[in-house]
């Protein structure tokens, strides 16, 4: 079997660049034609005149405040979706909440092309501990599992004796879910004195790959990728096994824009991610996913020619990502609006034996007048994952509009 997923990986970046672009007015059209959100959003916009990446850098950026302003004044989907729910294969939540239409047909969302770079064929086994519920993580990489040609078992989340016993039983070559959730699946096995060594392989998105946990993996025969995903998009970008950097899937176009404005930077300087997306029923265009990254400029020594993305290097805005979930400031402030005497929250996002927790830091008058574990099931409640809650004197917490404040170390 070829190396490489199919003759695109191999394509001349110039030729993927003209044929992406000669793509681009129909999209626009289509969009406009089939979205109000759309019709509005570009409203000055002619299509037939977006065919290079200058041109393309004139239409606003949309962001997912616009995006969440635009489906609650108009549900579900703001007029961005194109199409009626038979065109839709599934509809998902996100925090927020911001609904993601899944459109019809063999892997929407595009991510066997990253299954294979991770080194995953057809006919393996895979273990699937993305959530199935509500998000559209699992379905995600099941479907893209079975376009490939696997086989998929849906663990999702939790109940990890079972998930070790299922493991155990059907033997898979691959894992697919959080980083950090492999890490607490290996260490239940070896609590339980079961092997798990038909695991070869994985592919994990949803937080970070540390260093240290990637040579962890290694360590036990687990040959480890990452990919960057988002709910709205899919699989946008991957790593291929032993190569820096992430590769940019097929079907986007990508800019790196100065956080906060519409304009492009330098390749190589730090901005947000933005991508536009074909699809036939949730067409994205100039989407601002409010993540932080850099273009590498140079080609990626395994062979596949698309441009790559140095990888995720934290928020443009405060809206984190903890245990494969989007925590937003505006969840925080519903948290506050249910307690009379919370004056001010902060949220701290750590580390804490290679797994991802928060703490919570609350400035109250009077501590009394606060149960910590009525503020604690609250933050479960709104962000659906669980941490610590600390009561603090009023100005105790930093005055410089932080809500949430990521303070993981990246580089270990």
């Amino acid at each position: 079997m070829s190396d490489y997923f199919d003759e695109r990986d191999l394509q001349e970046p110039a030729a993927r660049e003209k044929a992406l672009f000669a793509r681009l007015p129909a999209l626009i059209a289509r969009a406009k034609a089939g979205g109000a959100g759309w019709a509005v959003h570009l409203a000055e916009i002619d299509p037939a005149a977006i065919t290079d990446r200058a041109a393309l850098a004139s239409l606003p950026v949309l962001r997912k405040s616009v995006l969440q302003a635009a489906q609650k004044a108009n549900p579900p989907f703001g007029g961005f979706a194109i199409g009626e729910p038979k065109d839709f294969g599934r509809v998902f939540m996100s925090p927020g909440p911001i609904w993601e239409p899944q459109g019809l047909g063999i892997d929407p969302w595009r991510g066997a092309r990253a299954l294979f770079a991770a080194g995953l064929r057809p006919g393996d086994m895979v273990h699937n501990a993305f959530a199935y519920h509500m998000t559209p993580g699992g379905f995600i990489l099941d479907e893209s599992a079975r376009a490939l040609g696997c086989a998929v078992f849906p663990a999702g989340i939790g109940n990890t004796e079972m998930q070790v016993e299922a493991m155990a039983s059907l033997k898979p070559v691959a894992y697919v879910g959080t980083p950090d959730f492999l890490k607490v699946i290996l260490e239940k096995a070896d609590e339980m004195g079961v092997t798990l060594d038909s695991l070869k392989k994985a592919l994990v998105s949803g937080g970070a790959l540390f260093p240290s946990m990637r040579a962890a993996y290694q360590e036990r025969g687990i040959a480890t990728a990452q990919c960057y995903a988002t709910a709205d998009l899919g699989i946008i970008a991957y790593e291929s096994l032993g190569s820096e950097g992430m590769l940019i899937n097929e079907d986007f176009i990508v800019e790196i824009v100065r956080p906060g404005t519409n304009d492009p930077v330098a390749d190589g300087e730090v901005g947000e991610l933005v991508v536009t997306a074909f699809s036939d029923v949730y067409p994205l265009i100039r989407f601002g996913t409010g993540d932080l990254t850099a273009i590498l400029p140079e080609p990626s020594p395994c062979g596949r020619t698309a441009s790559r993305i140095k990888g995720w290097m934290g928020r443009a805005d405060q809206r984190t990502k903890v245990k494969g979930m989007f925590i937003d400031p505006t969840q925080l402030d519903e948290l506050v609006k249910r307690f009379d005497a919370i004056l001010k929250v902060r949220l701290d996002v750590e580390r804490a034996d290679d797994q991802d927790a928060m703490m919570l830091r609350v400035e109250v008058g009077d501590k009394a007048a606060v149960d910590v574990t009525a503020v604690s099931e609250a933050l479960r409640d709104i962000t659906k994952i669980r941490g610590s809650v600390e009561l603090v004197a009023v100005g105790s917490l930093p005055n410089d509009g932080m809500v949430i404040a990521d303070k993981r170390d990246y580089s270990a």
